[in-house]
């Protein structure tokens, strides 16, 4: 093979099948909150602080299509979507914001979890 067409079979290699081996960003939004309740090691439910600096996880608040239905609550947040706020001692760590946020939910008073 001359070095011409070396070039472009690696070309068509990466053009073609890199994106096969590779997650699309598709597939991190269609699954971002794992079966177990946690995104990127961290539970999503328990003890939740709201911060303005170094949070845990970005959140945005929506009314469709969440990747997660939060219920806030005064005891007992042992379950996915659970929360209980508090200022000391957080499970997690919490910023609101508008855009480009880790993960979107819902605030809702029954059936908190993974929609």
């Amino acid at each position: 093979m001359t070095t011409r067409r070396l070039c472009w079979v690696w070309v068509l290699l990466l053009v073609f099948f890199l994106p096969m081996t590779m997650p699309s960003s598709t597939a991190f939004a269609a699954g971002k909150i794992g079966k177990d309740c946690t995104f990127k090691g961290r539970k999503l439910f328990g003890k939740v602080k709201v911060v303005t600096a170094f949070p845990d996880l970005k959140v945005q608040i929506v009314d469709t299509f969440p990747d997660l239905k939060v219920q806030a609550v005064d005891a007992f947040p042992d379950k996915c979507g659970k929360w209980k706020m508090v200022d000391a001692f957080p499970d997690l760590k919490i910023q609101f914001v508008k855009a480009f946020p880790d993960i979107k939910i819902k605030y809702v008073t029954a059936f908190p979890g993974l929609p």
